[in-house]
Order: structure tokens, then C-alpha cells, then sequence
């Protein structure tokens, strides 16, 4: 089975999220929907529960250097929010 999780997305907002209303935020693989989401998240460590997943594509700039011009890559995001009370020790590492 191959992992749709590439690595969780630290930001000021994440960070935010996490703490008001436990949410974690992490970059994922474009084809990956919810539902594998919410599993390979639940694998992560047992006993977590995810209530919702959130996901938004990032559709890639386009970018000049010089007379060259260039795209740079489209990625995902998904924003997963786990019952009261269950944290990552993931996040709190880093």
C-alpha cells in the first residue's frame, strides 16, 4: 500500500488550528481522496479517531526567468480533524 501522506504542513495557521481546534494539516499525493486519507491517518497511531477531512488543490504558478517560462507543480492539502481530546505526537516533536 502505498503512503498518501507526504509530510504534515507546519505554518502559523496550522499551528493555530491545531491548538483551537484540533486540526492537523498535511500535504498529500493530488490523486488521494478522503477516504484514504482518513485511513492512513488513523494508521498512524492506534487509537485515533479522524471526525472530517478537508482537502484543497493548489493549482502550480506559472513562473519566468529570463526569456524562460516555466510551472511550477500542482499539490494538495488536507486539513484532518481528529475527536476531542486525541492528539499527533507528530506534531508535537516538531
Amino acid at each position: 500500500m502505498r503512503s498518501v501522506l507526504k509530510y504534515p504542513l507546519l505554518t502559523e495557521k496550522s499551528s493555530a488550528a491545531q491548538a483551537n481546534s484540533n486540526q492537523y494539516t498535511f500535504v498529500v499525493e493530488l490523486d488521494a481522496n478522503k477516504i484514504e486519507i482518513k485511513k492512513e491517518v488513523e494508521r498512524l497511531k492506534a487509537g485515533i479517531e479522524v471526525q472530517s477531512v478537508r482537502t484543497i488543490v493548489f493549482r502550480g504558478k506559472t513562473k519566468r526567468m529570463g526569456r524562460s517560462q516555466g510551472k511550477r507543480s500542482n499539490w494538495k492539502k488536507a486539513i484532518v480533524r481528529l475527536k476531542a481530546g486525541q492528539t499527533l505526537e507528530l506534531f508535537e516533536a516538531a
